[in-house]
């Protein structure tokens, strides 16, 4: 499966923005069925809910172990075979007769995230940095895309043939995507040596690397203000605004949409901007944006619209941030480009998932409102913070050039 000489060319980039969009459509595509799932195998929806919750906790583990892995046995076998994992998973779901079978079966689906990763490797083993990052600020706009695609096509697929037919949509594009790749995917890393024992150490070399935690913190509470941000959205909604529910999906929608603008500006501006300020900017519009918001909400100056205006900014500042910071990351060690991208995905999913769960507990509905502003600006400054070090650090490393 390996093809050991990496080619002159890049992989057709339809291809790559393929990868992405199925491992993330995989994430949220089946969400409006849960309720039909749970009827059907007369479960409670806290059961359910676990193809969500426990499906996002098996995606880090993948990511910490395809990364490395890609880095010692190349990205093609690694992209094969996660591919054929999630269509022999996604077939089983199809067709499974009781909840824990399909439960078994969706975490095995997650192997599908491990495309994302691939995804963003591929493009730094044949780009350099900066024109990498203009790349996977492209790809980021598909990554926009996806999550708001994916409860609506989920919607239309339950109301109109049942829950089933989300899981033979996952099949039959997984199977699609497999041909694809096995017929146009050469390999793009000449595989490592040391075996597969050596994983480890690549790991605890990154996080080693100075620079590798400065990109690793900015991801962390870049990405990880966009899930404090659905963590507490729905209670300033519907407790502070009075919103309906068909207002709350855009509002949910509105901060990927300023990530897809965020990441068109990045994609335009990034070779002339330079990883480290463009990484540095998103921060800055982010934090701007939320401290002005927040300000206007203490004085009484703005209502629902407006407030929800300030958080966009979060999305807007992801947008230009997180293509600068994927590249840097894997640039800090190229040959080590898929751990970095897996851990730092690792690192991201882990962070969400604590700062979501922080967000949840200390909220409260009488105080909603300007208490995610706050929550959403300390997160964003975490990563201003360490923006501001990176390029402290690029300077250090440019005047003793």
């Amino acid at each position: 499966m390996s093809r050991t000489r990496p080619p002159a060319t890049a992989p057709a980039f339809p291809m790559l923005v393929a990868m992405t969009g199925l491992a993330l459509l995989t994430l949220n595509l089946i969400v409006p069925s849960l309720p039909a799932i749970a009827a059907e195998f007369d479960a409670s929806y806290a059961s359910v809910n676990l193809m969500v919750g426990g499906y996002l906790g098996v995606t880090a583990l993948v990511q910490i172990v395809a990364g490395p892995l890609s880095d010692r046995v190349g990205r093609r076998p690694v992209v094969l075979v996660a591919l054929a994992v999630f269509v022999a998973a996604s077939l089983t779901c199809l067709l499974a007769t009781s909840l824990w079978l399909l439960l078994a079966a969706r975490m095995v689906q997650a192997a599908i995230i491990a495309l994302s990763a691939m995804a963003m490797a591929i493009l730094r083993d044949t780009h350099p940095a900066d024109t990498a990052a203009a790349r996977i600020a492209t790809l980021g706009m598909a990554m926009a895309i996806a999550p708001m695609v994916g409860p609506v096509l989920g919607g239309a697929l339950e109301a109109t043939v049942g829950w089933r037919a989300g899981f033979a949509v996952y099949t039959a594009a997984g199977l699609t995507l497999l041909a694809v790749t096995w017929r146009s995917l050469d390999e793009t890393h000449r595989p490592g040596t040391g075996g597969l024992g050596g994983i480890g150490r690549d790991i605890g070399a990154l996080l080693n690397l100075p620079r590798f935690r400065g990109f690793a913190i900015s991801a962390v509470f870049s990405v990880g203000a966009f899930f404090v941000f659905l963590a507490g959205a729905p209670l300033v909604a519907s407790a502070t605004f009075g919103l309906p529910p068909a207002a709350l999906g855009v509002v949910l929608g509105s901060i990927s949409a300023g990530f897809f603008c965020g990441s068109f500006v990045s994609s335009r501006i990034i070779a002339r901007a330079g990883l480290v300020r463009l990484v540095l900017a998103g921060r800055v519009v982010a934090c701007t944006g939320l401290t002005l918001g927040l300000i206007a909400y203490a004085a009484g100056l703005i209502g629902s619209l407006g407030y929800f205006a300030a958080t966009i900014t979060v999305g807007l500042g992801n947008g230009l941030t997180m293509p600068a910071v994927h590249s840097g990351l894997m640039s800090v060690r190229p040959d080590l480009a898929g751990s970095a991208a897996g851990l730092a995905g690792a690192m991201i999913v882990a962070g969400g998932a604590a700062l979501s769960t922080a967000t949840g507990l200390v909220l409260r509905a009488d105080v909603a409102a300007p208490m995610l502003l706050a929550l959403l600006l300390a997160t964003c400054s975490v990563g201003l913070a360490s923006a501001l070090w990176l390029l402290q650090d690029e300077r250090r490393i440019l005047s003793r050039a």
